[in-house]
């Protein structure tokens, strides 16, 4: 059945006042706070050319196989809607010729597309905050990474309501020894397997430890892990990203099946996941990507990266109850005829020019008028009617404390300024 036009498009949303002002709040905050770490802003296109994401994300991912947004242009190109941020931040790394300049620091956000079944804490179109650092080797860099995820989630007071899950996938040496052990065990229970799993166990069996299904996940119990299948280097190199967590007192859990989604990742993978959220536990997702940049045409060049869903992060800062309190109107001008809107006017404009938020208030009964300023929790109003414009004066309320007082215009934003102090 087609669709109302009026309506939106399933899975996606309008961001309206409140809602929209937390999305911002999240954006400048997170963003803010990067800058600390020496990340610097970068916006990528929301559709890139197919390639970009069918090479880089694996032909077996779902992001590939079930989910993108492709489409072919007027010109016969694939194009494809950005299901995620890394890949785009590689073609531009590359496309721009900055490889020479690594290592480098970059943040994003914006909007990503996946078709998926829409639900709480996961849409069609949905928003993403991320960071990236690219020639990033040692695992110092691992550390730091992720620190700065734990920071940033610990200023919007949600330190108490998650949990850091950490795991490694090793190097490619460990992964090929390992995937080797899984299909070998794997294939004894073919038959057993989810229909996804089956057609996993083809193209890219390593998904299967991702699935969803509680069969799949009762075989995995006895599966060759991939913990066993590390070489020394791996070992030690996840070592001393332990060690640098435990130093700088961040709690973590090991995690042995945290996988990502994507084929490109290498060594450190983590999540932090919360129990607030139903199914949706993860509100932040990263790891390292050693082969990512070499798969896109580039040089060999190590990286780690994380991103976050603003959804996500919105649902649970309305759970533990700590949205930021949105900024309501300083003053509302209330002009008594219609001679007296062009002064407002003025008026209002002077205010705005001192960083005070003024409206205008022009129809409707004066009482009225003065409940909608009060509702909004406007702290002052000012009324101007024939008289204060021929005296060249202004009457000012304080609607919080019920003074009303009649003073002159030029005098007028001082006596807001002292009152508010």
């Amino acid at each position: 059945m087609t669709q109302p036009k009026s309506q939106t498009v399933r899975g996606t949303q309008d961001l309206i006042s409140a809602e929209a002002d937390l999305h911002r709040f999240i954006e400048t905050s997170s963003y803010a706070h990067t800058q600390l770490y020496g990340y610097q802003e970068m916006r990528t296109p929301i559709f890139e050319y197919s390639e970009v994401f069918h090479r880089t994300l694996g032909d077996s991912s779902d992001a590939v196989t079930k989910e993108t947004y492709t489409f072919l242009d007027r010109g016969g190109d694939s194009l494809t809607l950005r299901p995620e941020g890394t890949a785009p931040i590689v073609r531009a790394l590359l496309s721009n010729g900055l490889t020479h300049e690594l290592p480098l620091k970059y943040y994003y956000s914006g909007p990503m597309f996946r078709y998926e079944r829409p639900q709480k804490g996961r849409l069609r179109q949905f928003h993403q905050i991320g960071v990236e650092f690219l020639g990033a080797l040692e695992p110092w860099s691992d550390v730091e990474t992720i620190l700065c995820a734990s920071e940033l989630l610990n200023k919007w007071g949600l330190s108490e309501h998650i949990t850091l899950e950490l795991n490694t996938l090793g190097d490619k040496q460990s992964r090929a020894l390992h995937l080797q052990k899984l299909v070998g065990y794997l294939e004894k229970y073919e038959n057993d397997l989810s229909e996804d799993s089956k057609i996993r166990l083809k193209k890219n069996p390593l998904r299967i430890l991702d699935s969803k299904s509680e069969s799949d996940q009762k075989l995995l119990d006895h599966a060759p892990s991939l913990e066993e299948c590390l070489t020394p280097a791996s070992k030690d190199y996840f070592n001393k990203v332990t060690e640098g967590l435990t130093h700088l007192n961040i709690p973590f859990k090991l995690s042995p099946r945290l996988v990502r989604g994507f084929d490109y990742y290498s060594h450190t993978v983590f999540e932090f996941t919360t129990t607030l959220l139903g199914a949706q536990s993860a509100v932040l997702s990263g790891g390292r990507y050693n082969d990512l940049v070499e798969v896109m045409g580039g040089n060999s060049t190590p990286a780690i990266g994380w991103a976050a869903g603003v959804e996500r992060l919105t649902l649970l800062l309305k759970q533990i109850q700590n949205t930021p309190q949105v900024k309501s109107t300083d003053i509302f001008v209330l002009p008594m005829s219609d001679d007296e809107i062009s002064i407002s006017q003025g008026l209002a404009r002077k205010l705005r020019n001192q960083n005070i938020s003024a409206e205008l208030l022009t129809s409707g009964k004066v009482g009225k008028r003065i409940q909608k300023a009060d509702k909004a929790e406007a702290k002052w109003i000012a009324l101007m009617g024939d008289n204060e414009n021929k005296t060249h004066t202004v009457t000012l309320k304080n609607l919080k404390s019920g003074e009303q007082v009649t003073l002159p215009q030029d005098q007028m934003i001082n006596h807001i300024k002292e009152g508010s102090t």
